[in-house]
């Protein structure tokens, strides 16, 4: 159970993989927990279903004005798009590095590990993403292996990690787990 606690979604303006960020989301909620919806602007976001356009959410934080010691853990969803973004802003890197650096858990899915990459916070972790990432996963240090969800305790902090859509009720069960320690 999460009750209490509070988890970050971390996603770009637009490009978000709206059912990556909507199936956690509702985890979060089911379990006990309060969801925020953190971006690199102010508004709304614009989720997609691939490539095509689909709901907007509103963002409850930006990354500017949310205090990562707030919360108990964060969220990645994926998409190619909103990863790809989020990387580019230092910000949002710096965002995404806290909860390492604090030892807060993590949960990535798809394209989302892009943006730890970029953090330079999966050196010497084993974990999953959508394929085209394992060799820029290795390259940053990474053991990449092809599972439906990897939950890695090596580090800092507990960082789970799925491939895709299809493997959302094994990462939002391991997610809920790891926010739940």
């Amino acid at each position: 159970m999460l009750d209490g606690k509070t988890i970050a979604f971390l996603v770009a303006p637009e490009g978000v993989e709206q059912v990556e960020l909507t199936e956690p989301w509702k985890a979060v909620k089911q379990a006990g927990g309060t969801p925020r919806l953190v971006s690199t602007a102010p508004g709304q976001v614009q989720g997609f279903n691939h490539l095509d356009k689909a709901d907007r959410f509103a963002v409850d934080d930006t990354v500017d004005d949310a205090d990562p010691a707030s919360f108990d853990g964060l969220v990645l969803p994926g998409g190619v798009a909103n990863p790809d973004f989020l990387r580019t802003v230092p910000q949002a890197v710096r965002f995404a590095r806290a909860f390492f650096d604090s030892g807060k858990p993590v949960a990535a899915i798809c394209h989302a590990p892009w943006t730890l990459v970029e953090a330079d916070v999966v050196r010497g972790r084993t974990l999953t993403s959508w394929p085209s990432l394992q060799t820029d996963l290795r390259n940053a240090g990474a053991t990449w292996v092809d599972k439906e969800v990897v939950v890695d305790t090596e580090g800092p902090n507990t960082l789970v990690t799925s491939r895709k859509p299809d493997d959302l009720k094994a990462f939002c069960q391991a997610a809920m787990d790891a926010f739940g320690n």
